[in-house]
């Protein structure tokens, strides 16, 4: 296994971005102050008409929920931060999911060891937050969630779930974890890395464990994920039999689908989503 080489390298320019006045103040309401200035000309803002969309309480957990109003029986997808927790660009992605008749959900995952969103620096929310969360909490959560969703208005036969980034990695994981997973979508998420007793395997470790069909999409110029990584993952993935693939976009980097940030590369994020909706129907979610 590879030392520790985390997948955010290339945000960390970001890291002494100033305050700039901005406040957080409750799940999905404005973004993470370590991601200012918002790329605001590229942004995406859903909106919420129409929708049942905002912050909800799933046992102790804090979430952000977007659904059809008055949807029932409604396919579930569990939406998984980067390591910027519940911001707004997170809770538009449920907006999003929710437009196309989906039950979507994105738990605040990191809430036990701090708040992400109010941090500056991206470096202190490595060391101080990310460093702390265990994956065995965060598998117990995300059941927590789905099974929330199956009372209130979720189909648990058509359970999906898509993440970025840190939440990239957590899709392989949670698809290995969970049979009840259909699908998965998982954004530039690490493939390989250090083993300890919080992150004791990796997606590379389970990919012929997967129990759902999971689409990894990944950018070629991605400077904290190697193609030779991506490439592991694909003849691992090839030898399971199952259904799962890789996607990779040659000249995309690190987070393209971040519409908020630099890193937003159009044609590419608009392609994966796209591959998105396809891969989830396919797969009976």
């Amino acid at each position: 296994m590879k030392t520790a080489n985390p997948d955010f390298d290339s945000l960390l320019p970001a890291a002494n971005l100033t305050r700039r006045g901005f406040v957080v103040t409750a799940l999905g309401a404005g973004f993470a102050l370590a991601v200012q200035p918002v790329m605001a000309q590229t942004a995406i803002k859903t909106e919420s008409s129409g929708l049942q969309a905002g912050e909800v309480k799933i046992g102790e957990l804090a979430a952000y929920r977007a659904q059809p109003e008055g949807g029932k029986n409604l396919p579930t997808i569990l939406v998984v931060s980067e390591i910027f927790g519940v911001h707004e660009y997170i809770a538009d992605v449920c907006r999003r999911l929710a437009r196309l008749g989906y039950l979507a959900i994105a738990p605040e995952l990191f809430a036990r060891h701090g708040d992400p969103r109010k941090l500056t620096n991206i470096q202190e929310i490595l060391s101080a937050i990310i460093a702390k969360v265990a994956d065995r909490e965060v598998m117990a959560d995300l059941d927590t969630c789905a099974n929330w969703a199956k009372n209130n208005g979720g189909d648990p036969a058509r359970l999906g779930i898509t993440g970025f980034c840190w939440g990239g990695r957590i899709t392989w994981l949670y698809a290995g974890h969970n049979p009840a997973v259909k699908a998965g979508v998982a954004w530039y998420g690490r493939i390989d890395g250090e083993m300890n007793d919080r992150t004791p395997r990796w997606p590379l470790d389970i990919a012929d464990e997967l129990k759902g069909a999971v689409l990894g999409l990944y950018g070629g110029k991605d400077q904290g994920i190697p193609l030779d990584d991506v490439e592991a993952m694909q003849a691992a993935l090839a030898k399971s039999g199952g259904k799962s693939q890789l996607h990779v976009y040659p000249d995309a980097p690190h987070a393209f689908h971040a519409d908020y940030r630099p890193t937003y590369r159009r044609e590419a994020a608009e392609d994966g989503w796209g591959r998105l909706q396809v891969w989830f129907k396919q797969n009976g979610v």
